[in-house]
């Protein structure tokens, strides 16, 4: 009997759990017109995903630049990061996307890249894609409950200074509650992993996380989050995230964020500010 792959036990685990919290979820919740629903929720600039589904016809792009400290030496005593993240509404409550990065190159003696070109033996470029989509479980878009499932697959592309490249799939169940008319609670759970072989899950990544977002005024909000990743054969490693946010209107949202983080890939302090646009659909003002 041939060994089950990651995507196909990460499929049957999430789909119990989904299944049971989507049918929780009012249909006749009366929730369209709230400003949570129809304001733009990025999926950055933190660890958490959130549930928020693009209708049909919908287009989402998310950027955003990260200066952070990285856990292995190697790559240096600081690393820029842009990113990008293009998500597209689709039929059947199925979003499509696709997200990359960007990682700057070292600065050498004088203190500037020169033109661009990596420093020997440190990665630098675009980074391998990552291509994806969320399914939702729940049975109404609007409902102030949401319970999503996000696959996505990292292809083993990019810059030829990253090595040891492989296929990395990944599995995460999305839920949400929201709080009122503006502020929302969420969590993540997920998995991911190198390879397709069931021997591989045994040195694939866990990541937890919780975060509470919602208005300091008209246009102005908060971001806050706690997160946590753990491997079968590593000790937890959490961290925080939190920030500020400017929406002047309803598809548009500029951030501001720091980070700590306490082990692990994370590890060490960050900084980030980013940008979000999201073309059609947007009438809620407040």
């Amino acid at each position: 009997m041939r060994k089950t792959t990651l995507l196909t036990a990460a499929g049957l685990m999430l789909a119990g759990p989904a299944r049971t919290l989507a049918q929780t979820v009012d249909k006749e919740i009366g929730n369209a017109d709230t400003p949570f629903a129809h304001n733009i929720r990025p999926d950055r600039p933190g660890q958490t995903v959130t549930t928020n589904m693009l209708r049909p016809g919908q287009v989402q792009l998310e950027t955003g630049i990260l200066r952070f400290k990285p856990a292995d030496p190697n790559l240096g005593t600081r690393r820029s990061l842009s990113t990008a993240l293009l998500r597209v509404g689709f039929f059947n409550h199925i979003e499509l996307r696709a997200s990359q990065g960007y990682l700057h190159a070292l600065p050498t003696a004088t203190g500037r890249p020169e033109n661009g070109v990596p420093v020997p033996g440190f990665p630098a470029g675009f980074m391998p894609l990552t291509v994806g989509a969320k399914f939702l479980a729940s049975t109404n878009q609007d409902a102030r409950s949401q319970v999503v499932v996000l696959a996505e697959m990292t292809l083993p592309n990019g810059d030829a200074s990253f090595t040891n490249k492989a296929y990395e799939p990944s599995a995460s169940l999305l839920i949400s509650q929201q709080l009122g008319e503006r502020f929302g609670l969420e969590a993540n759970l997920g998995f991911r992993q190198r390879g397709f072989k069931a021997a591989d899950t045994k040195v694939g990544q866990y990541l937890g996380t919780l975060a509470l977002n919602g208005p300091l005024g008209r246009s102005f909000g908060f971001f806050a989050e706690t997160y946590a990743t753990w491997r079968q054969t590593e000790k937890l490693a959490p961290g925080l995230t939190s920030g500020l946010y400017w929406r002047p209107l309803p598809g548009l949202r500029l951030d501001a964020t720091a980070g700590q983080g306490f082990g692990g890939p994370t590890n060490g302090f960050s900084v980030g500010a980013g940008l979000s646009m999201r073309v059609g659909g947007n009438k809620i003002t407040n």
